[in-house]
């Protein structure tokens, strides 16, 4: 009987959590959900990234952005939450370094947040539910560019 080892990986696919040489990219959450978090955590830790940290609102994630970096390669960012908002937090973070990657994540998919979000810096808006492969594709765009 052949096992897996005996057929070649022609086919393989490189997971989209890896830089080309060979290391992950590194992301923080942030939303005030545990749910959405530990859902979009899976997500990302299924394609090899590494979730560095995460953060429960606006205040944290910028404090937590300023901690980390410059090892910080991309964050998901959730608009509505409590004690400082996602744009807010957004217009912090890219203030405070311009290349910062940035992708929103929110159930709110009006046409003025979306527009606002991506004036004020952030590189893709994700609208909830997540749906696993456009979560994924949006955010390997990101990283990738």
């Amino acid at each position: 009987m052949k096992s897996a080892s005996d057929f070649p990986t022609i086919n393989a696919k490189i997971p989209d959590g890896l830089k080309e040489d060979g290391s992950k990219y590194r992301v923080l959450l942030v939303d005030d959900s545990i749910f959405v978090k530990k859902q979009l955590q899976q997500m990302l830790l299924s394609q090899d990234y590494e979730v560095v940290d995460t953060a429960a609102d606006g205040e944290e994630a910028v404090a937590k952005y300023k901690q980390h970096y410059p090892n910080i390669d991309l964050v998901t960012m959730d608009i509505t939450m409590p004690k400082m908002d996602g744009l807010t937090a957004l217009e912090q973070i890219i203030e405070f370094d311009r290349s910062a990657k940035v992708v929103m994540i929110s159930a709110l998919g009006k046409e003025e947040l979306v527009k606002k979000a991506l004036l004020l810096g952030a590189r893709n808006f994700i609208i909830k539910p997540l749906d696993r492969v456009k979560v994924l594709e949006r955010l390997a765009s990101v990283v990738k560019r």
